[in-house]
């Protein structure tokens, strides 16, 4: 294998007569690195062309309507008020959490993270089977809350965790309160946490379309969903979803700009101290009674209604039907079936550009990830669209098969598969590999005896992750799904859409059992392989 001199970097310290070197990646792992990243480009390329092909005047005539710009102000406002709502509740859970004598804050940890295993458009089923009335803002905003906050908790308390107690102790020692350590002190070194979970709320809640649709809350992605429902393939559906893709843009510049360059690692080399904690005192029962609350509106009352549901016949709901077993059964089997294949074909799909990442870090790999990671702020519901005129136009073979369909639930999650593939991959450190083919063993045997039982645990947890997103996903199963196919979500959405709220609750329960157990395995294997990642260092 060929190697080149890496320019512009000075000799190594330990012997200035060696220069660092650096290997040039095989051609073959190039090429597989580009074809993930390509995928994920082309659909983002062929929405920018097709609203271009509309023409100013008629794009002018589109956009300029009424209707656009209420779209706009709900848009706006749903996503701003959910995800200060989302950062005030997150922030405030992690830090009780983490930061005071709560009791049973270990319980309290796992049902604030348990939401993300319910998907949004399940817990709008619920709460729209409780009152119609919840089908407006109000409706919306609670709904969507509950359903996102956690993506601000996670990284807010992992944050707090791994804080340096010192800092606190100083601030107290010069003479500040609890209040004037928190707001000088702590919250400026949650903003790096902060500010991306709630970029994480901001995005997901712009992408949000199956709770918005059964709430009956107008933003873009619901009428992006309308045109292309009214007038099939052409460019009204793209000029709108070119709106919302910069309004994406320019949430991710804005989290950039406030999160700015600042620094906040530990620069200590000693061990970690535990963080400080606070008493309660006269507030911790009204503090745990908060937390059931909290567990009771955002699991409580989801399950409890999809067990109401269960045991209502079809006819109690305000739209009378029965439920198939037969149709059940089909679209559980879909469901999984899609969700197995789909992560095994999005894991391949992330190896080759994380092993570059990884063995043969540079410009190319990194320009290459970054355009991977472009799905992750990108609406699904827009990818889902510019696939399906693709195939329309270009694919017409592909169109509606399950070939198409795999390929775009791997657009759509590569980000989520590269981030748990690169991990594991770090894990497996390349001098093991380089002792096995010393030993004798071809890159076949070096890879399954070697580089797998090491990064096995992250495979996993990437296929685990996958799986999880795509037996919840909607908007590409509902419009590139194979003919007469069903899946536990097209029919919790289908059945909810028509009032059918007793012919949705099994769809629901199945669907939200499958999500909770795929979501155990996954903490389950990110335990090993955080396991891993210790014995090796």
């Amino acid at each position: 294998m060929s190697e080149v001199i890496e320019q512009g970097e000075a000799p190594a310290v330990a012997d200035a007569n060696v220069v660092r070197v650096k290997k040039r990646a095989p051609r073959a792992l190039t090429a597989g690195a580009a074809v993930s990243a390509l995928l994920v480009l082309a659909p983002l390329l062929f929405t920018l062309y097709r609203a271009g092909a509309s023409g100013i005047d008629d794009a002018i005539e589109l956009l300029y309507r009424p209707l656009v710009g209420e779209l706009l102000v709900n848009t706006l406002l749903i996503t701003v008020s959910a995800t200060i709502a989302s950062a005030i509740i997150g922030t405030a859970a992690a830090w009780f959490i983490e930061r005071t004598h709560l009791p049973g804050r270990r319980c309290f940890a796992m049902l604030c993270a348990a939401p993300l295993a319910m998907p949004a458009f399940v817990s709008s089923y619920a709460w729209v089977s409780i009152s119609l009335d919840l089908q407006d803002f109000a409706g919306a905003l609670l709904v969507i809350t509950l359903s996102y906050f956690p993506l601000v908790y996670l990284p807010v308390a992992a944050a707090l965790r791994g804080m340096d107690p010192a800092l606190e102790e100083s601030a107290r020692s010069l003479g500040c309160g609890r209040r004037a350590v928190f707001t000088r002190v702590v919250l400026p070194q949650l903003k790096p946490a902060l500010y991306g979970g709630m970029l994480l709320v901001a995005l997901g809640v712009m992408s949000e379309f199956g709770a918005f649709q059964m709430l009956r809350y107008r933003t873009f992605t619901t009428e992006i969903y309308a045109e292309y429902r009214t007038s099939f393939d052409n460019g009204g559906a793209s000029l709108v979803a070119c709106v919302l893709l910069l309004m994406c843009l320019v949430v991710l510049a804005l989290e950039f700009r406030l999160r700015g360059r600042a620094r906040y690692e530990r620069v200590d080399r000693g061990a970690r101290r535990a963080a400080l904690r606070y008493a309660l005192g006269a507030w911790k029962w009204p503090v745990v009674a908060g937390y059931v609350a909290l567990a009771i509106v955002t699991l409580g009352v989801p399950i409890g209604m999809i067990g109401f549901w269960l045991t209502q016949e079809g006819a109690a709901a305000v739209t009378p039907a029965e439920v198939s077993p037969q149709l059940l059964f089909d679209a559980t089997l879909s469901s999984v079936g899609f969700g197995l294949l789909a992560a095994i074909v999005t894991v391949l799909l992330a190896f080759p550009l994380a092993l570059l990442l990884v063995r043969y870090p540079g410009r190319i790999a990194t320009m290459m990830e970054r355009s991977v990671f472009l799905a992750q702020g990108v609406p699904g519901l827009v990818i889902a669209l510019a696939i399906v005129s693709l195939a329309v136009r270009a694919l017409q073979p592909l169109y509606q098969g399950l070939t198409l369909l795999i390929v775009a639930y791997a657009i759509l999650f590569l980000p989520l598969a590269l981030v748990s593939v690169r991990a594991a991959l770090m894990q497996a450190q390349p001098r093991l590999e380089d002792t096995a083919r010393s030993l004798g063993l071809d890159a076949t045997r070096t890879f399954f005896r070697v580089m797998l039982p090491l990064a096995g645990p992250g495979f996993g947890a990437a296929a685990a992750l996958v799986f999880i997103s795509v037996v919840t996903e909607l908007n590409a199963t509902l419009l590139l799904a194979p003919l007469d196919t069903h899946t536990l979500a097209t029919q919790v959405w289908s059945d909810t859409s028509t009032l059918a709220f007793a012919a949705a609750a099994p769809y629901a329960a199945l669907l939200t059992a499958i999500s909770f157990c795929a979501s155990g395995l996954l903490f389950v294997l990110l335990g090993r392989s955080a396991l891993h990642d210790t014995t090796a260092s």
